[in-house]
């Protein structure tokens, strides 16, 4: 990819206030020549973002906004494109997640989380294609969930997903089937739609702390370099294949032989190029064979990768 992929382009970013993939992703953005807008319900947390962008040279528009709250998401488009111009790059970031029983959810609780995590990247989306269209170009890209594919059973792995991700789980998916359907829609327009799942945990601030103190094996992980990477790729491709993916983010740099880059779209992030990512996917295989989920949906597709990279 050349240095500044995205000059030119306005992007928009959910969720980018907790240090975690949507602050990376629009530090990248940012680095490559996006004037990148930022929203998330922490105006200190944005705040932080918004400095770490400028540091590096770059444009930002920062807007505290609950995506729960239809009313102000209805007029976030609109101030984005009145302050930097029509949406060219829109990253559904932002998300509730949670696990605990089927019986334990309240009605509140579930609606919540619909609205976070369907109803703001529908709404979203729907305003800023209008833009896209008319310029015949545009980049819309969901971050997801391995949660949302389907437990693999019976017999079922004892894992969180399995046996407590119901909501979260149910509302990804449904976000997976709306990237689908929009991108059947959008087809040969120019419009790029795709959603991005991690291929493992990602090692954001948060998740750090929780390996450091024992309590998450430490191959579980890949960096945030490797979920951003994956992410610059599809919110710059220009392959009309590249299109109504559901993509996981190792896989896909595999797929194409994508070097991974630090967030500011510089230097080589040591052991996890292309070479490096088949050992990556047999030491997270080994975790969740470690952690009893051996039989679950993620262990089930690593062997699928492993096999393929095998066969090449």
């Amino acid at each position: 990819m050349n240095r500044k992929a995205c000059a030119g382009r306005v992007a928009l970013v959910t969720g980018a206030s907790k240090g975690g993939c949507g602050t990376a992703i629009a530090l990248r953005l940012a680095a490559e020549g996006a004037r990148v807008a930022i929203t998330a319900r922490s105006p200190d947390g944005l705040d932080r973002t918004r400095s770490a962008i400028e540091a590096q040279g770059g444009e930002v528009f920062a807007l505290a906004c609950d995506l729960a709250d239809p009313q102000q998401r209805e007029s976030l488009v609109a101030a984005v494109e009145t302050r930097l111009g029509g949406i060219d790059i829109l990253v559904n970031n932002a998300a509730a997640g949670g696990y605990k029983p089927f019986e334990e959810w309240t009605l509140v609780e579930l609606e919540a989380m619909q609205q976070v995590n369907v109803w703001a990247p529908w709404r979203l989306a729907q305003q800023a294609l209008p833009g896209m269209r008319e310029r015949g170009r545009g980049w819309i890209l969901n971050l997801t969930s391995s949660v949302a594919e389907l437990p693999a059973g019976p017999p079922f792995s004892r894992t969180p997903p399995a046996q407590a991700g119901s909501a979260y789980g149910a509302s990804k998916a449904a976000l997976n089937r709306m990237t689908v359907a929009l991108a059947a829609e959008t087809e040969g327009t120019g419009i790029a739609v795709n959603a991005l799942t991690p291929q493992a945990a990602v090692l954001t601030p948060e998740l750090a702390k929780l390996r450091d103190a024992g309590h998450m094996d430490a191959d579980f992980f890949e960096p945030m370099e490797t979920l951003v990477e994956a992410a610059m790729a599809l919110c710059t491709t220009q392959n009309a294949d590249f299109h109504g993916r559901i993509a996981y983010s190792l896989e896909l740099l595999l797929e194409l032989g994508r070097p991974t880059r630090d967030l500011a779209g510089a230097n080589l992030v040591p052991n996890w190029q292309p070479v490096d990512l088949p050992a990556q996917l047999r030491r997270q295989l080994g975790a969740h064979q470690r952690a009893g989920g051996a039989q679950g949906q993620e262990a089930a597709r690593l062997v699928v990768a492993l096999t393929r990279e095998l066969n090449k």
